[in-house]
């Protein structure tokens, strides 16, 4: 998918337990300053990849590189000194709430930098301020919005200023409204900072938001797709086409939607003529 890759995963399997393998001889390259959306079927191993590449699952055979290192070659104390230049935004936020969300934000400062406190403090004002939450710095988790405690969560991936952003189903649980602005805040901060970012999605109005290009894994984990975003929309393997077109998997040609097949109103071109 390109020169100069910030992540190259080549010949990768993974699995768990004694289960068969749910990624097989995966490589897909992820281009540098992109956006690239991971999308498929549910079960297809966008969540297994996703471990893969920030090392909380260990290959059964292949590598992920990430800025040129093997994650999985590292031993267990040295992936969080690895992973400093990684933002990780998790599906559910992941955020302690036992801490106000200034703190959480400094977690990460203190953990891999010797800053002086107050320029740590500093430095998380001016992430809160990134995502219009200066006025909650204070605030318990637990007492933000849903949608306030993605923005949180966020300004807790990019203290460390990383060149990577991984984010794990952004805009679950949230309303469109916020979601789009959500979208929006991570297209921004990626320009700012000239970030990568990789988000793990089956939202299409996000992914035609904010991806450039995509990676579209179909049942047992093949590649079907690697490209830019117009390419997959263009693709013709029928788990990618059926999927921008938002139809149920197998579906008859011609179906509008996964809700007509539900109530069995199949609805053909030339019926709507």
């Amino acid at each position: 998918m390109g020169i100069d890759p910030i992540i190259q995963v080549v010949d990768l399997s993974a699995g768990y337990g004694e289960g068969p393998p749910v990624l097989t001889d995966l490589s897909v390259d992820f281009r540098r300053g992109r956006v690239t959306a991971v999308v498929g079927t549910s079960g297809c191993g966008k969540s297994t990849l996703f471990k893969c590449i920030v090392g909380l699952l260990r290959p059964l055979s292949g590598r992920v590189l990430v800025a040129g290192r093997d994650l999985s070659s590292l031993e267990e104390d040295e992936l969080p000194k690895a992973l400093a230049r990684v933002g990780l935004l998790f599906q559910q936020g992941a955020m302690l709430n036992s801490t106000t969300v200034a703190e959480n934000i400094l977690l990460p400062m203190k953990e891999h930098t010797d800053l002086p406190a107050e320029v740590m403090d500093e430095m998380v004002r001016l992430k809160l301020q990134s995502v219009g939450l200066a006025h909650a710095a204070q605030k318990l988790p637990s007492e933000l919005s849903g949608g306030m405690r993605k923005r949180a969560a966020l300004a807790r991936a990019m203290a460390l200023d990383p060149e990577l952003l991984l984010c794990d189903e952004p805009s679950a649980g949230l309303d469109p409204r916020t979601a789009a602005d959500l979208d929006d805040l991570i297209l921004s901060l990626k320009d700012t900072f000239k970030m990568s970012v990789v988000v793990v999605t089956h939202e299409l109005a996000s992914i035609d938001t904010i991806a450039d290009d995509v990676v579209f894994l179909g049942r047992g984990g093949v590649l079907h797709y690697a490209g830019p975003l117009a390419g997959a929309r263009a693709c013709l393997v029928p788990e990618v086409a059926d999927f921008f077109a938002r139809r149920a998997v197998g579906a008859p040609e011609g179906t509008r939607s996964l809700l007509e097949v539900l109530k069995g109103k199949v609805i053909r071109p030339e019926a709507r003529a």
